[in-house]
């Protein structure tokens, strides 16, 4: 007993503070950061949420990370402007929703048939050399990017049947910068707004639908709610999107802290790619809020098409573009010759 006071007087003099005051150390000097994501509320609960939950519970209070939504703090298209003046310290999104004043905007998001399925992204980046590229370009304007994954493709849901390329004709839909301008010449009017008054703009006849994301996205944040149709051709297989810091607050960070938040969003990567493809095939299949529809293979030809004019037209556009567009002409030309599963048909 005399040896167990003798412990218990020590440790409340100094023995256990001197255990504890490395947690209070920690939780007075918590590094801070304010994180934004492109998507609303509903969907950032399952492509943004699970990453910055991972972070705070296990960073030991050494790094804490507030979460905001679509246009919370500074509408999408200032993300960029946001991050490199330090507003916010992280962002997740594609380079062209942020405007990124980089020769990569237009290849974020739906780079028109770039892909077809949510695992060529990962391919490309870690393979076929398009996170150097990435890297290199963010470093140049103050920002630094950190990993790149895939998503769901690029499909319709609409208010109108769509079951011809004329169909797309007139049609206003809520899209990307660069799926707009693609998608413009089939008569598609493109509608910028905030992503969380879209649901409303259909209902209001603002839109006529989106074409923005699969159909998983699409019954999750409320769409499937006010649109009839889904179509299942796509202008792009997967959605290409990022994370980045501020560069300065990156570098402030400490090595274990950055390699447990590299950690998480891997593992937010592998958890997207269960997430959207289980997804896009149950609510395909078992799905009752929106009816499917096809425009026949050799009809969307036309669209496949003039994604290859497209391309041109952007790899003119300068050395990075061409860099970058050649790139995508090899990986496809690997997965035509590699046939099913990485093709279709």
């Amino acid at each position: 007993m005399t040896t167990r006071r003798k412990f218990l007087t020590t440790a409340g003099i100094g023995g256990a503070a001197a255990l504890a005051s490395p947690a209070i150390v920690q939780a007075q000097t918590a590094i801070k950061w304010r994180f934004q994501t492109y998507a609303g509320a509903a969907l950032g609960e399952q492509v943004t949420k699970p990453i910055i939950d991972y972070i705070n519970s296990a960073a030991n209070g050494e790094l804490e990370i507030e979460l905001f939504y679509a246009d919370q703090i500074v509408p999408t298209g200032e993300l960029f402007q946001a991050l490199q003046r330090g507003t916010i310290d992280g962002v997740h999104s594609d380079d062209d929703s942020m405007a990124s004043p980089t020769p990569l905007r237009q290849f974020g998001g739906y780079f028109p048939f770039a892909t077809k399925h949510i695992l060529d992204v990962p391919v490309l980046f870690n393979q076929y050399g398009l996170a150097d590229i990435w890297r290199e370009e963010y470093a140049k304007v103050g920002v630094a990017w950190l990993s790149a994954a895939g998503q769901d493709p690029c499909n319709f849901n609409t208010k109108k049947e769509i079951t011809s390329v004329a169909d797309l004709d007139g049609l206003k839909l809520y899209t990307f910068p660069t799926a707009g301008r693609f998608l413009a010449q089939f008569g598609v009017v493109p509608v910028n707004i905030p992503y969380e008054d879209a649901e409303v703009a259909v209902q209001t006849g603002e839109l006529d639908g989106m074409a923005w994301s699969g159909i998983t996205e699409d019954y999750t944040v409320g769409w499937a709610d006010v649109t009839d149709y889904f179509l299942t051709n796509n202008i792009s297989g997967a959605w290409i999107g990022s994370f980045f810091a501020n560069q300065e607050r990156w570098a402030e960070l400490p090595d274990h802290l950055k390699q447990l938040v590299m950690a998480a969003i891997e593992a937010g990567h592998t958890y997207r790619n269960q997430w959207y493809w289980g997804g896009e095939a149950r609510l395909r299949a078992k799905g009752e809020k929106l009816a499917l529809r096809t425009v026949p293979a050799a009809e969307w030809a036309e669209v496949e098409n003039a994604a290859k004019e497209f391309w041109n037209e952007v790899a003119e556009e300068g050395e990075i573009h061409q860099k970058i567009v050649s790139i995508f002409r090899e990986y496809n030309d690997v997965i035509n010759q590699a046939g099913p599963p990485y093709t279709f048909g």
